[in-house]
């Protein structure tokens, strides 16, 4: 190494900022500012964020609660029509998922108001389907405007949180608002189905109307009341901002001022390291559980036993109700003790724990009691994979394509369990419950193996061993090392 070479590599190494466990908690920031400003972030995202992920989860399992309602017989659907439809579904939910991302970081945050009113109007417009492709293309369309909405929120929240923080508030609105609306959509249906039909709007047709109409009203506000980024965010006074634009510098090895470095294709490639596609294939297989649940509940709760569709609807509530609130403590108890991996191994153990007693008894109290521990899991398990690969991922461009890929990569175990709950296995579906325990005891073994990586991985750069990666850098080049830099830190 040149002398050149080496005085630019210890340079680098002394002014490095970049880590959690290096940069001390006041570095540079008013803490009374910083805890005032963090408290008003918080009241104007998460109760935001949860009501537009919740109206996004609503509009797309509706047509759980639509299929107990007669969904299937008026538009003359047989056998495996409806898992057909919901693969086309995850299909387009996949492929709009990166793209989508991508375009927010250079539009901004405009687009998830036009994507919440895309799937509104979509859900407004399945109220009058009348043939199963008229099904198909709802779904086709559903799948486009969703597939960005859930990693748009992510990317934003990332733009305005440190890593630190990361996970309480993720944890908070992408936890929580399935729970509660799976709970809501199940009393919404149930109320919808007691009272009077409006005409032609009958049964399962009055679900997708209400919502759709709330969801399209609620998206036209997001128009003047989203958020955009906080380098120009209207929201935020001047000094409001310096101070959001400095928290978020403090978690960068390289730091940028809020600036956003140009997208590349190499950022997108590198984007795909051990941890991010580790997090997906977790996602992918926890995923058939939690989507596989979400989607066919209703279906699993009327097979055990004689209950009016009304009573099923109801019966959809206390397994979301539950996981709302094991989302929210073990959200918080990732914040104190500042990891992932405890939370996320344990939930996912719960997981496994459910489907065990629902593949080894037909007890019907039993496997209702199994229902709550799967939908309690699902709901820490999901959200802290998100976490975990954008905790790691960085510069911005690869936070946008880690959260999108997670998200939009993951809906592929979606997609696989709309074909583990076929109609020919019920009603205890053993072989469909047998393929999702194996699925996530896969999930839990990939997260112990990550978190063995990580642990490796950080201590290697704390030897330095990694410190050849600086040499003969550009500013530009070091600016978009992002994890791979000597001296960032995995969050494990």
């Amino acid at each position: 190494m040149s002398d050149k070479q080496s005085s630019v590599l210890e340079v680098e190494k002394g002014s490095v900022e970049g880590t959690i466990e290096k940069v001390p908690e006041d570095d540079g920031i008013d803490p009374v500012a910083e805890r005032k400003l963090v408290k008003k972030l918080d009241w104007i995202f998460l109760p935001l964020f949860t009501v537009i992920y919740g109206f996004n989860y609503v509009d797309r399992t509706a047509i759980g609660n639509a299929r107990v309602a007669g969904l299937e017989k008026d538009l003359g659907m047989h056998g495996t029509d409806l898992n057909k439809a919901l693969t086309v579904f995850y299909i387009f939910y996949i492929l709009a998922d990166i793209p989508s991302n991508l375009l927010l970081k250079h539009v901004g945050s405009t687009l998830i108001a036009i994507l919440v009113v895309g799937f509104g109007l979509v859900s407004l417009a399945s109220a009058f389907m009348t043939s199963y492709a008229g099904l198909i293309a709802t779904r086709v369309f559903l799948g486009i405007f969703e597939g960005g909405t859930l990693s748009g929120l992510i990317y934003i929240l990332s733009r305005y949180y440190r890593r630190k923080e990361l996970v309480l508030r993720i944890g908070l609105f992408n936890g929580i608002a399935p729970a509660l609306s799976g709970a809501f959509g199940g009393l919404l249906a149930s109320g919808l189905l007691r009272i009077g039909d409006f005409g032609y709007i009958a049964r399962w047709r009055k679900i997708f109307l209400i919502e759709g109409v709330l969801t399209v009203a609620f998206g036209i506000a997001l128009f003047w009341i989203m958020p955009n980024d906080p380098t120009v965010s209207k929201m935020l006074n001047d000094e409001e901002r310096k101070l959001a634009i400095a928290r978020i510098d403090v978690d960068q090895v390289v730091k940028s001022q809020g600036r956003k470095e140009k997208t590349s294709w190499a950022l997108i490639v590198h984007s795909f390291n051990i941890i991010t596609v580790g997090c997906i294939i977790s996602f992918i297989t926890l995923n058939m559980s939690f989507q596989g649940m979400s989607l066919f509940l209703p279906t699993v709760i009327n097979s055990l036993g004689t209950y009016t569709t009304v009573q099923v609807q109801l019966r959809t509530v206390p397994p979301f109700l539950a996981g709302a609130g094991w989302v929210a403590l073990n959200s918080y108890f990732s914040y104190k003790i500042r990891k992932r991996w405890i939370p996320l191994v344990s939930s996912i153990a719960i997981v496994v724990v459910g489907y065990i007693i629902a593949v080894t008894t037909r007890d019907t109290q039993a496997r209702y009691a199994a229902c709550h521990l799967m939908i309690m899991g699902g709901c820490v398990g999901g959200p802290m994979l998100i976490v975990w690969g954008t905790d790691n991922a960085a510069p911005d461009t690869m936070r946008a394509v880690v959260s999108a890929a997670i998200c939009g990569i993951g809906a592929l175990g979606s997609i696989i369990a709309v074909w583990t709950y076929i109609p020919s296995d019920g009603p205890d579906y053993k072989t469909g419950n047998s393929i999702v325990l194996a699925a996530v005891t896969c999930s839990c073994l990939v997260a112990i193996g990550l978190t063995f990586y990580i642990k490796w991985e950080n201590a290697k750069r704390d030897r330095g061993e990694r410190d050849h990666r600086l040499e003969g850098k550009t500013q530009e080049e070091l600016e978009q090392m992002g994890y791979r830099h000597p001296q960032f830190r995995y969050q494990i």
